[in-house]
Protein backbone atom coordinates (compact mmCIF):
# COMPACT_ATOMS: atom_id res chain seq x y z
CA UNK A 1 0.00 0.00 0.00
CA UNK A 2 1.64 3.45 -1.23
CA UNK A 3 1.96 6.24 1.87
CA UNK A 4 -0.85 8.62 1.72
CA UNK A 5 -0.86 12.38 0.19
CA UNK A 6 -0.66 13.76 3.52
CA UNK A 7 -3.81 16.09 4.42
CA UNK A 8 -2.62 19.70 5.01
CA UNK A 9 -6.20 20.65 6.13
CA UNK A 10 -7.12 18.13 8.62
CA UNK A 11 -10.33 18.19 10.48
CA UNK A 12 -8.81 19.33 14.31
CA UNK A 13 -5.05 21.02 14.97
CA UNK A 14 -2.83 18.90 16.77
CA UNK A 15 0.14 21.19 17.87
CA UNK A 16 2.47 17.65 19.12
CA UNK A 17 2.63 14.98 21.35
CA UNK A 18 2.49 16.26 25.03
CA UNK A 19 2.87 13.40 28.10
CA UNK A 20 2.26 9.50 29.26
CA UNK A 21 1.06 7.99 31.91
CA UNK A 22 2.53 4.92 33.65
CA UNK A 23 1.68 1.94 36.10
CA UNK A 24 4.86 1.36 38.29
CA UNK A 25 5.06 -1.17 40.90
CA UNK A 26 7.33 0.84 43.39
CA UNK A 27 7.01 4.28 42.99
CA UNK A 28 10.33 5.37 45.05
CA UNK A 29 12.34 3.43 42.31
CA UNK A 30 10.75 4.93 39.56
CA UNK A 31 11.25 7.90 40.80
CA UNK A 32 14.65 7.17 41.52
CA UNK A 33 15.29 6.12 37.94
CA UNK A 34 13.36 9.10 36.02
CA UNK A 35 14.21 11.77 38.53
CA UNK A 36 17.44 10.81 40.24
CA UNK A 37 18.79 9.08 37.42
CA UNK A 38 17.91 10.34 33.98
CA UNK A 39 17.19 14.08 35.72
CA UNK A 40 13.73 14.70 34.80
CA UNK A 41 12.44 17.17 37.00
CA UNK A 42 9.36 16.58 39.98
CA UNK A 43 6.81 18.89 39.77
CA UNK A 44 4.65 17.17 42.02
CA UNK A 45 4.41 14.13 44.34
CA UNK A 46 1.19 13.20 46.19
CA UNK A 47 0.16 10.30 46.96
CA UNK A 48 0.52 7.41 44.90
CA UNK A 49 1.42 10.29 41.53
CA UNK A 50 4.32 11.34 40.85
CA UNK A 51 4.88 13.90 37.44
CA UNK A 52 8.04 15.14 36.21
CA UNK A 53 9.04 17.69 33.29
CA UNK A 54 12.27 17.95 31.04
CA UNK A 55 14.56 20.85 31.38
CA UNK A 56 12.77 23.20 28.46
CA UNK A 57 8.99 22.05 29.41
CA UNK A 58 7.00 24.61 30.57
CA UNK A 59 3.79 22.55 30.79
CA UNK A 60 3.51 21.04 34.44
CA UNK A 61 3.78 16.86 33.17
CA UNK A 62 5.06 15.32 30.48
CA UNK A 63 5.39 12.11 32.80
CA UNK A 64 3.25 10.62 34.92
CA UNK A 65 3.62 7.85 37.42
CA UNK A 66 1.11 6.17 39.03
CA UNK A 67 1.46 3.60 41.59
CA UNK A 68 -0.33 -0.02 40.77
CA UNK A 69 -0.16 -3.43 40.93
CA UNK A 70 1.16 -4.22 37.22
CA UNK A 71 3.25 -2.17 34.76
CA UNK A 72 0.70 -0.45 32.45
CA UNK A 73 0.17 2.64 30.19
CA UNK A 74 -3.06 4.66 30.46
CA UNK A 75 -2.78 6.65 27.30
CA UNK A 76 -0.88 8.84 25.11
CA UNK A 77 -1.67 12.62 25.25
CA UNK A 78 -1.28 15.32 22.59
CA UNK A 79 -1.80 18.81 22.69
CA UNK A 80 -4.18 20.39 20.08
CA UNK A 81 -4.20 24.22 19.08
CA UNK A 82 -7.07 26.00 20.98
CA UNK A 83 -10.46 25.01 22.60
CA UNK A 84 -12.74 24.76 19.74
CA UNK A 85 -10.27 21.98 18.58
CA UNK A 86 -11.47 19.54 21.25
CA UNK A 87 -14.87 20.13 20.03
CA UNK A 88 -13.90 19.43 16.40
CA UNK A 89 -11.76 16.52 18.02
CA UNK A 90 -15.43 14.82 19.59
CA UNK A 91 -17.42 15.53 16.31
CA UNK A 92 -14.39 13.55 14.13
CA UNK A 93 -14.33 10.64 16.69
CA UNK A 94 -17.53 10.75 16.90
CA UNK A 95 -17.93 10.16 13.47
CA UNK A 96 -16.30 7.45 13.01
CA UNK A 97 -18.49 5.89 15.44
CA UNK A 98 -15.21 5.92 18.05
CA UNK A 99 -15.44 6.53 22.04
CA UNK A 100 -15.82 9.50 23.03
CA UNK A 101 -15.68 10.80 26.59
CA UNK A 102 -15.03 14.33 28.61
CA UNK A 103 -12.54 13.29 31.76
CA UNK A 104 -10.49 15.01 34.63
CA UNK A 105 -7.11 14.99 34.34
CA UNK A 106 -4.99 17.01 36.92
CA UNK A 107 -3.58 20.25 35.71
CA UNK A 108 -5.53 19.91 32.70
CA UNK A 109 -8.13 22.20 31.07
CA UNK A 110 -11.20 20.18 29.62
CA UNK A 111 -9.59 17.25 28.06
CA UNK A 112 -11.07 14.64 25.56
CA UNK A 113 -10.28 10.64 25.79
CA UNK A 114 -11.20 8.53 23.04
CA UNK A 115 -9.03 5.41 20.93
CA UNK A 116 -7.88 5.08 17.87
CA UNK A 117 -9.96 2.70 15.36
CA UNK A 118 -7.58 0.03 16.38
CA UNK A 119 -7.72 0.50 20.24
CA UNK A 120 -4.78 2.92 21.48
CA UNK A 121 -6.04 4.86 24.20
CA UNK A 122 -5.68 8.52 23.25
CA UNK A 123 -5.97 11.92 25.34
CA UNK A 124 -6.35 15.20 23.36
CA UNK A 125 -6.50 18.98 25.78
CA UNK A 126 -5.54 22.40 24.67
CA UNK A 127 -4.26 23.79 27.89
CA UNK A 128 -2.16 22.63 30.74
CA UNK A 129 -1.16 24.73 34.20
CA UNK A 130 2.13 26.18 32.79
CA UNK A 131 5.54 26.44 35.30
CA UNK A 132 8.39 29.10 35.05
CA UNK A 133 11.21 28.14 33.06
CA UNK A 134 14.22 26.32 34.32
CA UNK A 135 16.13 25.56 30.91
CA UNK A 136 19.03 28.36 32.45
CA UNK A 137 18.96 26.66 36.02
CA UNK A 138 21.83 25.06 35.25
CA UNK A 139 22.53 23.80 38.65
CA UNK A 140 19.36 21.32 38.00
CA UNK A 141 21.06 19.47 35.12
CA UNK A 142 21.63 16.12 35.63
CA UNK A 143 21.61 12.63 34.48
CA UNK A 144 21.24 12.83 30.76
CA UNK A 145 19.81 16.62 31.10
CA UNK A 146 16.56 15.59 29.35
CA UNK A 147 15.07 18.50 27.63
CA UNK A 148 11.87 17.84 26.35
CA UNK A 149 9.68 14.71 25.50
CA UNK A 150 10.08 13.88 21.33
CA UNK A 151 7.98 10.93 20.65
CA UNK A 152 5.67 7.89 21.65
CA UNK A 153 6.90 4.91 18.93
CA UNK A 154 3.71 1.78 19.21
CA UNK A 155 3.58 -1.95 18.35
CA UNK A 156 0.34 -1.87 15.02
CA UNK A 157 -1.18 -5.13 14.17
CA UNK A 158 -1.84 -3.28 10.58
CA UNK A 159 0.96 -0.60 9.93
CA UNK A 160 -1.06 0.57 6.49
CA UNK A 161 -4.48 1.37 8.87
CA UNK A 162 -2.92 3.27 11.06
CA UNK A 163 -0.80 5.68 9.02
CA UNK A 164 -4.09 6.05 6.89
CA UNK A 165 -5.90 6.97 10.29
CA UNK A 166 -3.42 9.27 11.28
CA UNK A 167 -3.11 10.65 8.27
CA UNK A 168 -6.19 11.98 8.35
CA UNK A 169 -5.86 13.87 11.39
CA UNK A 170 -2.84 15.43 10.24
CA UNK A 171 0.18 13.66 10.59
CA UNK A 172 2.56 13.23 7.76
CA UNK A 173 5.03 10.64 7.40
CA UNK A 174 8.68 11.24 7.41
CA UNK A 175 10.03 7.85 6.94
CA UNK A 176 8.70 4.44 6.28
CA UNK A 177 9.67 0.55 5.72
CA UNK A 178 8.17 -1.41 2.94
CA UNK A 179 8.34 -4.69 2.99
CA UNK A 180 9.10 -5.42 -0.44
CA UNK A 181 6.76 -8.95 -0.85
CA UNK A 182 3.91 -7.75 -0.10
CA UNK A 183 4.21 -4.37 -0.27
CA UNK A 184 2.79 -3.41 2.84
CA UNK A 185 4.21 -1.04 5.31
CA UNK A 186 6.00 -2.98 8.02
CA UNK A 187 6.58 0.44 10.39
CA UNK A 188 6.28 4.45 9.86
CA UNK A 189 7.27 7.76 11.13
CA UNK A 190 4.55 10.62 11.45
CA UNK A 191 4.88 14.02 13.01
CA UNK A 192 3.52 17.42 13.95
CA UNK A 193 5.93 19.17 15.72
CA UNK A 194 8.91 19.52 12.44
CA UNK A 195 10.60 16.81 13.72
CA UNK A 196 10.78 12.96 12.57
CA UNK A 197 8.38 12.05 14.40
CA UNK A 198 5.59 12.71 17.54
CA UNK A 199 4.29 8.87 16.49
CA UNK A 200 5.49 6.10 14.92
CA UNK A 201 4.69 2.25 14.30
CA UNK A 202 6.16 -0.78 14.25
CA UNK A 203 4.56 -4.11 12.95
CA UNK A 204 3.36 -6.50 15.76
CA UNK A 205 0.88 -7.72 18.36
CA UNK A 206 -0.72 -4.46 19.09
CA UNK A 207 -1.76 -2.05 20.08
CA UNK A 208 0.92 -1.72 22.50
CA UNK A 209 3.47 0.97 23.60
CA UNK A 210 7.18 0.30 22.42
CA UNK A 211 9.24 3.75 23.76
CA UNK A 212 8.71 7.03 24.84
CA UNK A 213 11.81 9.00 23.63
CA UNK A 214 13.20 12.23 25.39
CA UNK A 215 15.72 14.76 23.47
CA UNK A 216 18.74 15.28 25.19
CA UNK A 217 21.52 17.71 23.84
CA UNK A 218 24.27 15.66 22.54
CA UNK A 219 25.60 12.37 22.08
CA UNK A 220 27.88 13.00 24.67
CA UNK A 221 25.09 13.44 27.58
CA UNK A 222 23.96 9.69 26.55
CA UNK A 223 27.79 8.59 27.25
CA UNK A 224 27.29 10.10 30.20
CA UNK A 225 24.41 8.29 31.45
CA UNK A 226 25.93 4.84 30.16
CA UNK A 227 28.48 5.58 32.51
CA UNK A 228 26.18 6.69 35.39
CA UNK A 229 23.55 3.53 34.75
CA UNK A 230 26.64 0.92 34.97
CA UNK A 231 27.70 2.43 38.35
CA UNK A 232 24.90 2.69 40.07
CA UNK A 233 23.09 -0.65 39.56
CA UNK A 234 21.18 0.05 35.57
CA UNK A 235 23.54 -1.64 33.95
CA UNK A 236 20.78 -4.57 33.51
CA UNK A 237 18.23 -1.67 32.36
CA UNK A 238 20.64 -1.02 29.32
CA UNK A 239 18.35 -2.49 26.16
CA UNK A 240 20.30 -1.57 22.94
CA UNK A 241 22.81 1.06 21.72
CA UNK A 242 24.38 3.53 21.76
CA UNK A 243 24.40 4.06 18.39
CA UNK A 244 22.78 5.87 15.41
CA UNK A 245 19.79 5.28 13.83
CA UNK A 246 19.33 4.68 9.60
CA UNK A 247 15.95 5.95 10.49
CA UNK A 248 15.57 9.33 11.59
CA UNK A 249 20.16 9.73 11.64
CA UNK A 250 19.13 10.49 15.42
CA UNK A 251 21.95 9.44 17.82
CA UNK A 252 19.92 7.04 20.38
CA UNK A 253 19.96 4.66 23.58
CA UNK A 254 17.04 2.21 24.72
CA UNK A 255 16.87 1.60 28.22
CA UNK A 256 14.32 -0.13 30.45
CA UNK A 257 12.75 1.52 33.52
CA UNK A 258 12.43 -0.74 37.31
CA UNK A 259 8.80 -1.89 35.41
CA UNK A 260 10.05 -2.71 31.96
CA UNK A 261 8.63 0.13 30.58
CA UNK A 262 11.11 1.12 27.29
CA UNK A 263 12.43 4.59 27.27
CA UNK A 264 15.08 6.12 24.20
CA UNK A 265 17.04 8.66 24.65
CA UNK A 266 17.20 10.37 21.61
CA UNK A 267 19.38 13.50 19.62
CA UNK A 268 20.61 14.68 16.21
CA UNK A 269 17.68 13.94 14.04
CA UNK A 270 16.37 16.41 10.99
CA UNK A 271 13.80 19.18 10.48
CA UNK A 272 10.34 18.16 8.73
CA UNK A 273 8.44 21.68 8.48
CA UNK A 274 8.42 21.76 5.03
CA UNK A 275 4.35 20.45 4.06
CA UNK A 276 6.03 19.00 0.74
CA UNK A 277 8.79 17.39 2.16
CA UNK A 278 8.65 13.23 0.19
CA UNK A 279 8.89 10.74 3.08
CA UNK A 280 12.29 8.25 2.61
CA UNK A 281 11.75 4.64 1.69
CA UNK A 282 13.23 2.18 3.87
CA UNK A 283 13.63 -2.19 2.47
CA UNK A 284 12.95 -4.14 5.96
CA UNK A 285 15.86 -6.21 5.19
CA UNK A 286 18.37 -3.08 5.00
CA UNK A 287 20.68 -3.91 7.78
CA UNK A 288 21.62 -0.34 7.97
CA UNK A 289 17.87 0.63 8.60
CA UNK A 290 17.61 0.36 12.44
CA UNK A 291 21.12 1.04 13.03
CA UNK A 292 23.28 2.95 10.44
CA UNK A 293 26.31 1.66 11.67
CA UNK A 294 24.57 -2.41 10.82
CA UNK A 295 24.29 -3.52 14.34
CA UNK A 296 21.13 -5.39 14.58
CA UNK A 297 18.50 -4.56 18.07
CA UNK A 298 18.02 -7.48 19.80
CA UNK A 299 14.94 -9.70 19.66
CA UNK A 300 13.14 -7.95 22.96
CA UNK A 301 13.66 -4.91 21.48
CA UNK A 302 11.16 -6.45 18.53
CA UNK A 303 8.95 -8.51 20.88
CA UNK A 304 8.39 -6.44 24.11
CA UNK A 305 6.23 -3.85 25.12
CA UNK A 306 4.00 -2.04 27.62
CA UNK A 307 0.30 -2.88 27.92
CA UNK A 308 -2.30 -0.03 27.85
CA UNK A 309 -4.92 -0.20 30.38
CA UNK A 310 -8.16 -2.31 29.25
CA UNK A 311 -6.90 -2.76 25.78
CA UNK A 312 -6.06 -6.38 24.82
CA UNK A 313 -3.78 -6.47 21.96
CA UNK A 314 -3.83 -8.72 18.92
CA UNK A 315 -1.84 -10.94 16.70
CA UNK A 316 -0.34 -8.58 13.70
CA UNK A 317 -1.83 -9.12 10.45
CA UNK A 318 1.74 -8.68 8.51
CA UNK A 319 3.96 -11.69 8.93
CA UNK A 320 7.67 -10.32 7.83
CA UNK A 321 10.33 -10.72 10.11
CA UNK A 322 13.07 -8.03 10.29
CA UNK A 323 16.61 -8.92 10.71
CA UNK A 324 17.69 -9.66 14.57
CA UNK A 325 20.49 -9.92 16.33
CA UNK A 326 21.24 -13.37 17.62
Amino acid sequence: MPVPAPNLYPPFNIVRLSHVEFTVTDLDASRHFYADTLGLQVTEAEGDTICLRAMEERGHHCIRLRRGEKPAATALSFKLFDEPDLDRAAEYFEGRGLPVEWVERAHQGRTLATRDPQGLPLEFYSRMDRLPPIHQKYALYRGVKPLRIDHFNTFSPNVDEAVAFYNDIGFRVTEYTEDEESGKLWAAWMHRKGGVHDIAFTNGLGPRLHHTAFWVPTPLNIIDLLDLMSTTGYIGNIERGPGRHGISNAFFLYIRDPDGHRIEIYCSDYQTVDPDLEPIKWDLKDPQRQTLWGAPAPRSWFEEGTLFEGVTPRKADLDAQPIVAP
